[in-house]
């Protein structure tokens, strides 16, 4: 089973009217990362997650999903 991460970051950023940087100051981490993350090329730590899951206030389950691809 292929699975891939889901984020709804953006989405999140965007409701809050926070820039990539803004979240990268918030939660420690660059401006790259944060765009790595939201693009799907670079998948969060746990404890990152988790991080920006209170930095954006909302439950981590919110954030971040399990997508199932097709095979």
């Amino acid at each position: 089973m292929n699975e891939q991460l889901k984020t709804t970051m953006k989405v999140q950023r965007a409701m809050r009217d926070l820039t990539q940087a803004d979240l990268a100051e918030m939660s420690g981490i660059t401006r790259k990362s944060i765009n790595a993350i939201e693009t799907g090329n670079m998948v969060p730590s746990i404890i990152l997650a988790l991080k920006l899951a209170r930095c954006l206030q909302v439950p981590i389950e919110q954030l971040f999903s399990l997508e199932v691809l097709p095979e």
